[in-house]
This record gives C-alpha cells, structure tokens and sequence, in this order.
C-alpha cells in the first residue's frame, strides 16, 4: 500500500508579527497616481503583501536578534568584524574581506579599481546596479549569457549559464588584455532567479584563466544557486549546500556581496577577494567612500547579524522551505495557464508581460503597467524587470528592448506564510482572467541612471490604468435592478 504524501511546513515558528492592512481599490488608485505609477514610490503602509524586492527584507531570526546586542561599536577593531570576517573565510573561502554598507558598494569599489576607459566587462546577463557601476567607471557591458536565458519558455535547467563561444569571441574580438575581467552571477535575477551549473563555472573561469581574465561572483543569491545544483546537477545530490557553495567561490577571483538576501539581514555586503594587492586598495579605498575597513559603513551589531545570518544560510532546512514556497507560487500560476518564466527560479516568480498583455506595445511598458495593475486590484506590490529596467543605449539614447519583459514577484525570506501566497496567486489570476482592462504608461520623468527607481508615469491613451469591472443589473435574475460589480 502506497504512503500518502504528507504536508509540508515552514522550518519556523513565528514569534512576533508585523500588523498589515488592506485598503481600499481608491485608496489604492489614489496612492499609485501619487507614486507616478511607479511602485517603487508607494508608501509601505500603503501595500498589503509587499513583493516588490527579497533585498534587505528578510525576518531575522532570534539568534540574529540575540547576536545584534553582542555589537561592538569600536570605531576601529570590532570584534564582530573578526567574526564576520572568520565566517567569510569559512564559508565562502575568499582570503580578503572588506565589508560595505550593502552590495552596491561593492560594486562601486570593484569597478572603480579594476575597470579602465574603453575596458569590456563580460557577464551573464546584466544586473542594473553592476552595470551601471562598469559603465562610470569607463567599460562597457557584454551579455555572454546562453541563449536559452531570453527564452522565457525554455525548461534549461541551468539557464544562467554563459556561453564559452560568447567569451571566446570577445577576447578575439578585442584582445583579452581589453577584458576586464567577467562578472558571474549565481542565480541569475534578470533571467528569472536561473542557476549556472558547476561544470560551466568551472568551465567559464578555466577559459578565463587561460587567458589571465580575473572572474569576479556576484554571490548575491550563491546559495541559492548551490541548492539548485544540489537538486539538479549530477553528482551533486550528496553534498551539502555549504560544500556546493565554496566550490563555486573556490572557481572565482573574489566576490561583490549583498548580504542583504541570502545572508539574511536587512543591511550590509562586501568585497571579498583573494588578491593581496587588490585587498589593499579596496581597504584604502572604502577608508573614502565607506568607512573604516573595519566597518565598512555598518554597524557591529550588522555585522555580527549578518556573519550569524551566512551560518543560516547554508541550513538545508533553511534553504528548502525558501525555495520551496516560490515554487508553491509559480507551480500555482502555471497550473492557471499565467505565462511565467520558466523553470521556476529562486527569489521570486517572473510574469511575462508581454505575453500576460499582448495589447500593449512595448513603448508603453506592459510590464511596469502590470505591477501597476496588479496593485490597484489586490494591494500586491511587485516590480518591473524589462525595458525600464534596461534603460537606454549608452550610444544613441534609444531605449533598449530586452527579450524578457517581465514581473516579479519577489519572495522574502522567513516573512509570509503560504495563505499570503495564495492571496497573491489568486491576484495573479483574477486580473489574468481580463488583462484587456490594463493600458499602457508614458514617462512624466525620467531619471539619468536607474531609471526604474524614481520614475514617473501617467495612463497613456485612457483615463484609468485598469478599467473598472463594468457594472451589471440583476435583473434577469431578479426584479430589485441594483447594480452589482
């Protein structure tokens, strides 16, 4: 006789709870028309499930909460840099840790010091904030990610692969002493949370090596990406997260980091290299723009939540239940026919917009226009990853049109409850069930760099964003003739 399936649960129990409210469809009309259509300017108080982002939204757990007041706020020396720096070491195996206040400080000091004018960064799709920070310092951004990875259909299971051709081309294209060096990233966001597989790491940073190209990690979501391999990678299923995870750093040159997703905390990140001479000028250099290398512009009591937070992470229980509740998610939507990428990533669930709302053509931003959407019917709050988010062409100023014109729906960590998912599912779907009621978006205003921070809409070509249910009498059932949505 077969065994039923048993149930699964969250590996938690909560032990205080943050009060949420849900508003009104005017309150919310209102809100979003203030915010310019961008819900990146709603007032939290605003959102009743707030899946804009998993950055530095994490519930922290009671041992973080215990080790915040261990916090030694010496100016220079604290004891919990030691500690997070030992952590660093252990965990991820790098020789050199230089801490930041969050990952985009990294990413400042990374590019700055290894990127010259006219330099090429190679990488696996882009990521806003690295990008950015390559292209101030002078260099310029290659895709070498698969094919695969603008597919939004496609079921590759390790979709953040680069391609070796891409990279080879590249270097023979401009010589490899043109390359600054190529920018991996672990579960890649802009493809949909995708994993790289060990092998094509391994095989990216030989390739690299061979022609003396330093390979920086964006370990952001490493872990993440450690625990697909697990699940997915022959010869894997045996080890543990914690050995995955250091043998995919153990393949790169150093790392950018920000702590505030896998790590757990809701503030922090770092540099972390191997590289005597490179450590040296990052500690100098973080002296300016940081703090002291000590600190890094955190707090003791950060760091020390943040070294405990790494120790969790690599937690298989931990790292199950976190991936497990996005793939509750997604295999929700996807038994409802709503387009998302697929497989399903790690942090978050992406719709495909431009196939969730076909009417919409792209110089009106479907995908902004959904989040908006999605908002104004049900209070979830998401975000835009398509061509706000890729900005325009550093060349002629023309707006660049990725493949993948997507939602995402981000996850945070150990925050809300499998009923809070299915909320927002049953969200997804009921404005899926007529997405003729959406229209499309305009910029009011638009910023130079990171456009889709503090951008500004309006309705393009219609008086709402998302019509009205249209109202129906009763009297074919009845006689009263009351007006009902």
């Amino acid at each position: 006789m077969s065994r039923r399936r048993r149930s699964w649960a969250e590996p938690f129990k909560i032990k205080m709870v943050e009060p949420i409210r849900m508003t009104t469809r005017a309150e919310r009309e209102r809100a979003l028309a203030e915010a310019g259509y961008n819900t990146f300017l709603l007032r939290s108080e605003d959102v009743y499930i707030d899946l804009l982002t998993d950055s530095g939204t994490n519930a922290m757990s009671d041992r973080q909460w215990a080790g915040m007041m261990l916090g030694d706020e010496a100016y220079a020396g604290s004891r919990n840099f030691y500690n997070l720096e030992q952590t660093v070491q252990e965990v991820y195996g790098y020789k050199h840790l230089i801490p930041t206040h969050q990952g985009r400080g990294a990413e400042h000091m990374l590019s700055q010091l290894c990127i010259k004018q006219g330099d090429y960064v190679p990488g696996n799709m882009y990521f806003t904030t690295t990008k950015v920070h390559q292209e101030l310092a002078g260099g310029k951004f290659v895709d070498v990610i698969i094919d695969e990875a603008h597919d939004p259909d496609s079921q590759h299971p390790f979709k953040g692969n680069c391609d070796l051709g891409k990279i080879q081309r590249l270097i023979d294209e401009v010589g490899a002493k043109r390359v600054a060096y190529l920018s991996l990233e672990t579960n890649v966001n802009m493809a949909g949370g995708q994993p790289c597989s060990m092998a094509n790491i391994r095989d990216t940073c030989n390739l690299c090596r061979k022609h003396g190209i330093p390979v920086y990690l964006d370990a952001t979501r490493a872990v993440e990406n450690a625990y697909f391999i697990k699940c997915r990678e022959p010869g894997y299923e045996n080890k543990t997260l914690a050995a995955i995870l250091k043998e995919i750093c153990s393949h790169t040159d150093g790392c950018t980091m920000s702590a505030k997703k896998d790590a757990l905390v809701n503030i922090g990140g770092f540099l972390a290299v191997n590289d005597d001479d490179l450590a040296e000028r990052a500690r100098n250099m973080v002296v300016v723009y940081e703090g002291l290398h000590t600190y890094g512009g955190l707090a003791g009591r950060d760091m020390e939540a943040m070294a405990i937070g790494i120790r969790e992470s690599i937690e298989y229980d931990h790292m199950h239940a976190r991936v497990g509740q996005v793939e509750y998610l997604g295999h929700r939507l996807m038994e409802r026919g709503v387009p998302v990428v697929k497989p399903i990533g790690g942090h978050g669930i992406f719709l495909n917009a431009a196939r969730f709302l076909p009417h919409i053509p792209r110089e009106q931003y479907p995908a902004q226009a959904l989040a908006g959407a999605l908002y104004i019917e049900s209070g979830v709050r998401a975000m835009e990853r398509g061509a706000v988010s890729a900005g325009r062409d550093h060349d002629t100023g023309e707006n660049i049109y990725p493949k993948l014109e997507l939602v995402r729906l981000t996850i945070p960590r150990r925050v809300y409850t499998q009923a809070h998912m299915d909320v927002a599912a049953e969200s997804v779907e009921d404005l899926f069930e007529r997405p003729e009621r959406v229209h499309g978006l305009r910029f009011t205003h638009e910023p130079k760099y990171l456009r889709f921070f503090q951008a500004r809409f309006a309705v393009a070509n219609a008086e709402h964003l998302v019509d009205p249910e249209p109202e129906e009498t009763c009297a074919a059932a009845c006689s009263c003739g009351t007006p009902h949505r």
